[in-house]
């Protein structure tokens, strides 16, 4: 990180790596909570429930990678070990042992309830910081987060009926 951007952030970005990295553990598992849920899926609606799913999967990636960059800024180091993913998330990894779709969806809205809390705790934290740059993106992948459990919630009313 550049010296006046060291400066701005301060005395918090260790607090802020360790809650990025955390994040960064949710988004790698939710990953492949989706990717392998696509893949398994069984029952009602199951391409549109696949699409979904593969969509959020890749939007899961991309946030992944943001919080891998901003750590990196930060001056940290994201989570290198896969095992660390397991023990560093917030939310966990639900497998999709039910391969339903009406099951998956239930799952993921869950994760996405998860992921939402998580997400507004760290924008409670960077609102007492001057990491702008951090808050920023953190509040896009909250947005992101929100339409997600929208979108899930709207196949599991289309599947009732």
């Amino acid at each position: 990180m550049g010296k006046a951007g060291r400066e701005t952030v301060g005395k918090t970005a260790d607090e802020t790596i360790k809650l990025l990295n955390k994040a960064l553990a949710d988004e790698w598992l939710a990953y492949y909570q989706y990717w392998v849920g696509a893949i398994v899926a069984v029952g009602t609606l199951r391409p549109d429930v696949q699409k979904e799913l593969s969509e959020h999967a890749e939007e899961e990636k991309k946030h992944a990678g943001m919080l891998a960059d901003r750590i990196m800024i930060l001056g940290g180091t994201p989570i290198i070990e896969f095992s660390d993913l397991l023990k560093e998330a917030n939310c966990g990894y639900s497998a999709p042992k039910n391969p339903s779709t009406k099951a998956l969806l239930a799952q993921n809205v869950q994760g996405e309830r998860c992921a939402i809390g998580v997400y507004t705790k760290i924008l409670k934290f960077l609102k007492t910081t001057e990491d702008y740059v951090s808050f920023n993106m953190v509040r896009k992948i909250l947005e992101d987060e929100m339409k997600h459990e929208e979108d899930l919630e709207n196949l599991q009313e289309d599947i009732k009926g």
